[in-house]
C-alpha cells in the first residue's frame, strides 16, 4: 500500500490535488489532525477493503492540533514502524498566494485584525519549514492551473516510465432498445455485424460461449471493425490521459445486448489488457435478454 501526506501552504491548491489524488484511486482524508496519522494507517493497513493507496490532508488548518516538527516525528516514526510514508508538500509564491486569496475572498487561516494577509503568509511558511526541508516532493504551483499541477504532481509521484496513474477503463455491451448508456463516452453501434439471433441452432447463446463468440468474431467484417477500432483507441487512449481523464466507458450496442456488443465488448477487453491497461469489462442487459428467451 502506499501512504501519501499531502501538505503546503495555504492557497497551494492542497484540496484540488486531494481531490486529483481521489480521482487516481487514493482514499483521501482531509485535514487528519497529526496525531491520528498512525492510527489511520493502521486502520488502512487492517482493512480488507482493496485499497492500494491513501493520502492524508494535514495542515496548518489543524491549528492547535498542528505542529510541523511533531508531524514529521510522527512521519519518522510512522517509517520506522514499516510504513513507507511520503509526502508531498505544496508551495506558491507570495503574489500567486495573495492574488488567489483576493479571487477566492476566502481569509487564511493565520489571518486576522492585526495580522495581515502578507504577514500570515510568511508566518506559515516559518511554521511549514521543518516539513518542507523533509518532504519527498516539493511542488511549487505558482503559474500553474489545477490540471497543470495535477500533471506535474504525476510526473513526481508516479512510478517512474509512466506518464501518471493508470486510467481506468469500463466497457459497457448494451442493447439499444434500452437506450444508451449515459454514462457512456464513446459509443460503438454494431448492429451492422452478421446477427446470431437469426441462426436457430445458436441464438440462445450469448457472446460469453463459444457459438455465439466464434459466429462474430470469425466474420471478415468484424475482424476488420476491430482492427479499425483498436487502431482508434490506440490513438485516442493517450490523449484522453493527457487530458487528465481517469475512467473511460466504452459502450458496445447491439440491438438486444446478449450477442454481438458482448463479444466485441470482450475482445476489446481482451486487446486492451493485452496493453498493459486497467479494464473492467461489463454486460448491462445480458441478464434481461436470457429472461425473455426463456418466456418465450
Amino acid at each position: 500500500m502506499r501512504y501519501m501526506i499531502v501538505t503546503g501552504l495555504s492557497g497551494a491548491g492542497k484540496t484540488g490535488m486531494l481531490r486529483h489524488l481521489e480521482d487516481s484511486g487514493f482514499l483521501c482524508v482531509d485535514n487528519l489532525p497529526p496525531m491520528m496519522i498512525p492510527k489511520f494507517l493502521e486502520l488502512c493497513t487492517a482493512s480488507s477493503t482493496q485499497v492500494k493507496a491513501v493520502a492524508m490532508a494535514v495542515d496548518i488548518r489543524g491549528g492547535a492540533f498542528f505542529d510541523a516538527r511533531a508531524v514529521c516525528r510522527i512521519i519518522e516514526e510512522a517509517r520506522e514502524a514499516g510504513y513507507p510514508v511520503e509526502t508531498l508538500f505544496l508551495e506558491a509564491a507570495d503574489d500567486a498566494l495573495i492574488t488567489r486569496y483576493k479571487e477566492t475572498r476566502r481569509d487564511h487561516p493565520l489571518a486576522g485584525p492585526d495580522v495581515s494577509l502578507t504577514e500570515a503568509i510568511l508566518r506559515e511558511r516559518e511554521l511549514l519549514q521543518p516539513l518542507r526541508e523533509v518532504a519527498t516532493y516539493v511542488l511549487d504551483t505558482s503559474g500553474l492551473r489545477p490540471r497543470q499541477a495535477a500533471a506535474r504532481a504525476d510526473k513526481m509521484i508516479f512510478e517512474v516510465g509512466t506518464d501518471g496513474p493508470r486510467m481506468l477503463i469500463e466497457i459497457l455491451s448494451f442493447g439499444f432498445k434500452r437506450g444508451i448508456p449515459r454514462e457512456s463516452d464513446l459509443v460503438w453501434d454494431v448492429r451492422f455485424l452478421p446477427n446470431p439471433f437469426y441462426i436457430p441452432d445458436i441464438c440462445m447463446y450469448t457472446g460469453l460461449e463459444a457459438p455465439v463468440r466464434d459466429f462474430v468474431l470469425q466474420s471478415p467484417v468484424t475482424q476488420e471493425f476491430l482492427t479499425r477500432v483498436e487502431g482508434l483507441l490506440d490513438y485516442l487512449l493517450p490523449h484522453y490521459r493527457e487530458e487528465g481523464k481517469h475512467r473511460l466507458m466504452i459502450a458496445i450496442g447491439c440491438t438486444g445486448g446478449a450477442h454481438r456488443s458482448v463479444a466485441i465488448a470482450e475482445a476489446l477487453g481482451a486487446y486492451l489488457r493485452g496493453q498493459g491497461l486497467a479494464v473492467d469489462v461489463n454486460h448491462r442487459d445480458i441478464e434481461l435478454e436470457k429472461l425473455l428467451w426463456q418466456t418465450k
